[in-house]
């Protein structure tokens, strides 16, 4: 079967699209997830019940709010060093006192990679992972439909204020009574960012028509973008946020009443900034951020100060619901954080950890088959039963250290399940799909395999494929292959323990892809077989493509095209010249590609052409002397198309063939005059020479001698004029005698003295 080059790619194409996205598919696992938010506001579940007849407790309801209004204010890129290492004791003084002799509960709370905005602030509000496929949404941030902290608090009544990154804006549209949305793609801006942000305060904080205050500061990220952490622009910025916080937390306590709840800060950040001022990795300094909880609720640290604890980024998800009276995310992960919540009494601490526990088995069962045998969900159980005891013996009216005791190890085994849970559903998210990855790679691989051994013909723009659909030698091969990739398929499907998604289609479809595979096998081992047995290029066909664009047009436009929207990302804009490097590589190897079709290829068209054309004039030769009639111009015509499909010699061609070479390796030396991009930023290049104190006076020196090279260019051209050679002597010009004057002139000779002063630092005239 004959298949032109065109559609021969195009399937290439296609089958090369089925084996990238199942190896996607088995990259990117699916996320956790429970019932849809609309589904989500179900009844909570009641206590424990205890052991026994003629005992029940009837607490049903969710728990009352531990705090009346809540101000969650995130500083994008803080780092945990900033407010616990030095420059915060240096430069946020008010909230190192806070942290160490206020009534602060301060924690560092660790991102799981990538460690871009929009995953963190999904993991902040719904306490679920994201994965790394939620890097691409990152472009443009769609409304978040599953369950979260802010669609709770909108359904339950409550009044939220936005001030900040346009991201929130994006992510929970129609939730906020009031907003003001900045820009993250102005990375420069690093004032007005905050400011827009900061004007909002002095009326907000005066009125009493909110629940909730969200305030997303952008300016520290921006700065790190731009110089990195150690940027003499980190120290007023820390300082600035540090003097919001106390405007926040001196507003939220004067409006406290003893009657009345207490109110909670929150300090976070989204992520944190490696030493190049960079994220989105798994570094220490990206992933660790510092997470306060403020309030005149907890009371004052005495004695030493202690390491803070490390915590989940997911946890204040959790820890937020209980603290504001709202159910916990069906679909979050986190664990309550024990610090919040043990001024409380024992009976509502204990009901806040089996929520959270409820939640967490509630998640694991939709999510995993056999969770019966996961160790934190039989935990969990224990911890359980154990607190119906409790809940007995308290109903009961025993008082005695009995309960407390009985209470403590309850407590302990609630934290411990949901320690397990916790890691339990954050490895499902982690856990990769090998099986679909490598049949997604075979498939790769296969297509790749066969486009290098039909290079040879893909070089040329009108070939035609032959294709062995079905050879007698290879028939039985394809039907075992076949039959061990099913046999195969079986085994991996049934003694996995978890179900990965090639084991989850129809019986069908798997048995198509095995076909495709050992099909494109065998047209491998056939392609190679026919390489073997004639070595020789085939005949290209000089058919001329009567379309106007060619394979470099639609490069140039789809690459522009693609170029231009891959600068509309947010997170994208430190390495946004990858992409432009990108299509220059490929514009190139395009550029040879052709190349090589029009000076190596196209004559063996050409010698075939000019072989016909001579044969005819031949004929006409004998014609036309059978008739007697003069042809002057055959024999040189004939020359010329004869002399024009022989190949070109000399250095044209090879001239041709090293110009995309040449210009790829002119492109990497400009790339190392100056580099640039998180991965390359910190290595020295030649811009980095020029910018160091120590060089500057060399630089000079070289500026100097440049120019006095130029000026003593200069006096050697006035010396080469032939009428010029002798000062002094006389010369014609328009048929009169004129004297030669004495060079260099006057003002060139100021100037050579002017530069040779400079550089020796000796002025002479």
């Amino acid at each position: 079967m004959r298949l032109r080059s065109g559609v021969f790619a195009a399937g290439c194409l296609l089958v090369q699209a089925l084996g990238v996205g199942l190896f996607l598919r088995g990259f990117f696992p699916v996320p956790v997830r429970s019932l849809p938010r609309r589904e989500a506001r179900g009844v909570p579940p009641a206590e424990p019940p205890p052991p026994g007849p003629g005992v029940t407790s009837n607490w049903t309801k969710i728990p009352s709010p531990l705090f009346k209004k809540a101000v969650i204010v995130l500083i994008d890129a803080l780092r945990d060093d900033f407010v616990f290492g030095s420059k915060g004791k240096q430069f946020m003084p008010y909230t190192t006192q806070l942290v160490e002799k206020g009534t602060c509960h301060s924690f560092i709370a660790e991102a799981k990679p990538p460690t871009v905005t929009m995953p963190r602030i999904k993991a902040l509000m719904t306490g679920s992972i994201p994965g790394f496929i939620d890097i691409i949404m990152n472009l443009n941030s769609p409304a978040l439909l599953e369950d979260n902290l802010i669609w709770q608090a909108k359904t339950a009544g409550k009044r939220i204020i936005f001030y900040g990154d346009d991201t929130w804006v994006k992510l929970f549209p129609k939730h906020f009574v009031e907003y003001d949305g900045t820009t993250s793609f102005f990375v420069s801006d690093y004032t007005e960012v905050d400011d827009n942000v900061t004007r909002h305060l002095d009326s907000v904080l005066k009125r009493e028509d909110w629940d909730i205050l969200i305030l997303h500061y952008l300016g520290l990220d921006h700065i790190g973008h731009l110089t990195g952490p150690n940027s003499p622009l980190v120290e007023p910025k820390l300082y600035e946020m540090d003097n919001i916080l106390k405007k926040i937390h001196t507003s939220l306590l004067s409006k406290e009443e003893e009657s009345s709840l207490p109110n909670l800060l929150i300090v976070c950040g989204d992520h944190g900034m490696s030493e190049t001022g960079s994220h989105g990795g798994s570094s220490e300094e990206e992933v660790h951020t510092p997470l306060l909880f403020i309030s005149s609720a907890f009371e004052k640290r005495n004695g030493p100060l202690k390491q803070p604890e490390l915590v989940q980024q997911t946890d204040l998800a959790a820890t937020l619901a209980i603290g504001l009276g709202l159910p916990i995310s069906r679909n979050s992960v986190g664990n309550i954080i024990l610090s919040v919540i043990e001024g409380k009494t024992m009976r509502e601490q204990l009901r806040f950890l089996h929520l959270n526990g409820f939640q967490l088995s509630r998640l694991l069962q939709d999510n995993m088959p056999t969770y019966e045998k996961d160790p934190g969900f039989e935990h969990f159980k224990i911890a359980e039963k154990s607190h119906g005891n409790w809940i007995k013996l308290y109903l009961e009216g025993n008082n005695s250290e009995v309960l407390l005791n009985l209470g403590k190890k309850v407590l302990k085994q609630y934290l411990e399940a949901l320690k397990i849970l916790s890691s339990s559903l954050s490895k499902q998210v982690a856990q990769y799909d090998m099986y679909s990855m490598m049949v997604g790679t075979v498939i790769v691989l296969e297509v790749l395999l066969l486009l290098l051994l039909s290079m040879p013909k893909a070089l040329s723009s009108r070939a035609e494929f032959e294709v062995p659909l079905s050879p007698p030698q290879f028939s039985l091969l394809f039907y075992l292959m076949c039959l061990m990739l099913c046999a195969v398929h079986v085994i991996v499907c049934t003694s996995a323990e978890n179900l990965c998604y090639f084991c989850s289609i129809s019986w069908l479809m798997a048995v198509g892809v095995m076909m495709l595979i050992s099909a494109l096998m065998c047209v491998i081992l056939s392609a190679f077989g026919k390489m073997l047995e004639n070595p020789k290029l085939p005949a290209k066909n000089p058919a001329v493509s009567n379309s106007s664009w060619s394979e470099l047009d639609v490069l140039m436009l789809a690459g522009t095209v693609g170029h231009a929207v891959s600068l509309g990302a947010s997170s994208f804009v430190e390495e946004e010249h990858q992409t432009w490097y990108f299509l220059i590589n490929t514009l190139c190897l395009a550029l040879c590609q052709e190349i090589c079709r029009h000076y190596f290829l196209v004559k063996e068209c050409d010698l075939q052409l000019s072989t016909a054309v001579k044969q005819n004039f031949e004929d006409i030769e004998e014609t036309a002397q059978c008739r007697n009639v003069d042809i002057p111009s055959c024999d040189s015509k004939l020359g010329k198309i004869t002399s024009s499909g022989e190949f070109l010699k000399g250095s044209e061609k090879w001239m041709g063939l090293a110009s995309p070479w040449i210009i790829l390796i002119c492109c990497r030396l400009l790339r190392s005059l100056n580099q640039t991009g998180v991965q390359w930023a910190h290595r020295p290049d030649f811009g980095h020479w020029l910018t160091r104190d120590p060089n500057i006076h060399e630089v000079k020196k070289m500026g100097h001698i440049y120019v006095y090279s130029m000026l003593l260019f200069l006096n050697s051209c006035y010396g080469t004029f032939p009428e010029l050679e002798d000062a002094g002597k006389t010369f014609k010009w328009d048929g009169k005698e004129k004297q030669v004057v004495t060079f260099p002139p006057p003002h060139l000779k100021a100037l050579n003295l002017f530069y040779w002063g400079t550089y020796t630092g000796v002025h002479s005239y």
